[in-house]
């Protein structure tokens, strides 16, 4: 097959172009400017199901007041060129790039999604209301694009867990599969934000993935909870260019802070600041005591 996928702006162009779909269909949802953590989704949807269709929408509800939603980047031309690489959109596929209008027709919704408890911690404390309103628009965009199966990056760790949750909860029938983070040759974890780092703050922001390294190392050498926390937090307090929101050890789907002797798998989860750019970044690691 040749020829690219439908460019879809509109719910009825989008109920069109998916009633000449035929097979199963994953869904990636993006806020656009993509780079190869988004193209690895999109390949790994490619692997799951017989049709692809990529969200394209940057969402007002997981905005807060003092965010860069007015700045966050979008250029859908440098997207679509980037979904038309190898092995990853054809004419089989879509993409959907609405309007603010489309998805919220009726303005800001009345009725939201609320991510519980997940909502309030980590993430959720530091941004309030971010987790509504990735959830409001997930399920949407689920109930739109009617997918079998969709793939979201585990950089955004409680993001997932949340959308878990939200699946599981509200019997939502669609397969969620988180796919790895991927790293730039330097080890940071790629991010739409990683654009605004200036030379020397990417070279701070690195302090980031040092830390869990150091933290994935201190496990595997039997260390507690605690000695696996502050071997991460050391290596972060080095890099003066950094300034943590929240360094936590904690259970990979509740998002709880694991206690002091546990073992098992956990998840090492880190957001801070470089300039005026806010990084997230996690490992999944495993607690031998």
């Amino acid at each position: 097959m040749t020829g690219g996928p439908t460019l879809a702006r509109t719910r009825e162009e989008l109920a069109a172009a998916l009633a000449a779909q035929a097979g199963t269909r994953a869904v990636v949802m993006t806020m656009g400017a993509l780079h190869a953590g988004h193209l690895s989704l999109v390949h790994g949807a490619r692997a799951q199901a017989d049709c692809v269709v990529v969200t394209i929408f940057v969402n007002p509800l997981q905005f807060g007041p003092s965010e860069d939603l007015a700045a966050y980047p979008r250029d859908l031309e440098h997207d679509l060129a980037a979904l038309a690489g190898p092995g990853l959109l054809d004419e089989r596929d879509v993409v959907f790039a609405p309007g603010v209008e489309q998805v919220y027709p009726d303005g800001e919704p009345e009725v939201r999604v609320s991510a519980g408890r997940l909502g309030t911690v980590l993430e959720g404390a530091a941004r309030p209301g971010h987790l509504d309103g990735v959830l409001t628009v997930v399920l949407k965009l689920v109930h739109l694009t009617r997918p079998d199966v969709a793939l979201f990056g585990r950089k955004d760790a409680q993001q997932l867990a949340a959308v878990h949750a939200m699946v599981r909860d509200l019997d939502l029938p669609v397969r969620i599969v988180g796919m790895p983070i991927i790293r730039d040759d330097d080890a940071l974890a790629l991010s739409s934000r990683n654009a605004y780092l200036s030379t020397s703050e990417r070279r701070d922001a690195l302090a980031l993935s040092r830390a869990l390294a150091a933290a994935v190392a201190r496990a595997a050498a039997g260390g507690p909870a605690d000695e696996v926390r502050a071997a991460a937090a050391e290596v972060l307090a080095a890099e003066p260019g950094v300034v943590v929101d929240y360094l936590a050890l904690v259970a990979p789907m509740s998002f709880e802070d694991v206690d002091a002797g546990h073992a098992g798998p956990a998840l090492l989860t880190v957001a801070a600041r470089v300039g005026r750019t806010r990084l997230i970044d996690n490992v999944e690691l495993t607690l031998l005591a």
